[in-house]
């Protein structure tokens, strides 16, 4: 041990060791400071590929054969275990849409695992029987727009899915004043519904654990309006459903005009100040962890400064409700994704029209 850190900190992987240091501070001074940043997962990235770097040439570099074939073996089979599943992803989907369809309501948010399924095992069924292969290079090229575009998609979605695994981590700091909840559909319209009683619960935990720490129990704001369909507000049934499992009265506010997420957060922080007497209060809001991060973005454009913590959520509903946050965050900065994906298609349309009139080849 002390022969491979001498070696690391005198010898041709101290370039490596310092990027490694390097890449790491700017992640972990970025994240804690506002841990909902995009940039986030990209500073996360850089830290995690120098680092892999770094232990690739430290275990080389030593000339171990065990180590180096331990090495290339665990990052050989990490490459098949991804070609696997893109391939072979349609698969997966529709295992999951079957759970899915099996548990759950039929409705449009719990198909999209079905409809990805579908569509991934069509692009997959043409490919096998090579419908592309002689198509003219005009067509070839608009092609390779679509790949351009889904390789697009791949990447801020996977620039999601590490914001919302890095940000189930925050620190809890267990010295609030108000633990926001956030609402959802309820059960035949008056009955809090699995999911949701999974995060008054969490909030319930929350609670308990700030007192033992030797801090006063927080108040509740159960938030959530009076849908159409609903006979009773989300916060009211919330409240109830806290009282039945010992949470008194008097720490329960309810915010009951919110119809969507942005809303919970901003009606929340007014009854949160009206309460307190002022804007310095601490909360923490609490959904399930699947719609964590982009709860997190809400709260933020309500400037409603609070992070969240997230409930558990059944494993075989995850990846449907997470295509549905991809898709809202998405919607959320549609602008942005617009822009630079008719970029991308206005190159490949002209390239196309090009290739058409035999201008290029």
């Amino acid at each position: 041990m002390i022969r491979i850190l001498n070696f690391s900190l005198h010898n041709q992987v101290s370039l490596l060791t310092f990027l490694v240091y390097l890449t790491f501070a700017i992640f972990i001074i970025s994240w804690l400071i506002e841990p909902r940043r995009s940039i986030n997962a990209v500073f996360f990235t850089a830290f995690v590929l120098s680092f892999a770097l770094w232990c690739g040439k430290l275990l080389f570099s030593q000339k171990n054969t065990f180590l180096t074939w331990s090495f290339g073996l665990i990052v050989l089979g990490m490459f098949i275990l991804i070609f696997i599943l893109v391939i072979f992803s349609w698969a997966f989907f529709l295992w999951n849409a079957y759970f899915v369809w099996k548990y759950e309501s039929h409705t449009l948010p719990n198909l999209l695992t079905l409809f990805s399924g579908i569509g991934l095992m069509l692009i997959w069924i043409l490919i096998r029987l090579h419908v592309f292969k002689n198509v003219p290079d005009w067509v070839n090229i608009l092609l390779s727009g679509i790949v351009v575009l889904a390789f697009y998609l791949l990447i801020i979605m996977y620039n999601f899915l590490i914001n919302l695994t890095l940000y189930q981590f925050v620190p809890r700091h267990y010295k609030q004043d108000y633990l926001i909840v956030l609402g959802a559909g309820l059960v035949n319209g008056k009955k809090v519904s699995r999911l949701l009683g999974a995060r008054i619960d969490r909030a319930i935990a929350f609670s308990y654990t700030q007192y033992d720490k030797g801090h006063p129990h927080p108040k509740f704001i159960m938030s959530g309006g009076k849908g159409s369909d609903e006979k009773v507000s989300e916060a009211s049934a919330m409240r109830d459903y806290a009282i039945n499992r010992g949470i008194a009265a008097e720490d329960i506010l309810l915010e009951d005009r919110s119809k969507n997420t942005y809303e919970n957060m901003l009606y929340s922080k007014e009854v949160a100040i009206k309460d307190f007497g002022s804007k310095k209060f601490h909360a923490k809001f609490f959904t399930n962890n699947y719609h964590l991060f982009r709860a997190g973005l809400y709260a933020k454009k309500a400037h409603l400064h609070a992070n969240g913590v997230g409930a558990p959520t059944r494993l075989y509903y995850l990846p449907n409700a997470i295509i549905r946050e991809f898709v809202g965050i998405f919607v959320m900065h549609k602008q942005r994704h617009f822009v630079i994906m008719g970029v991308i298609t206005l190159i490949f349309v002209l390239l196309a029209i090009l290739s058409g009139i035999g201008y290029i080849k």
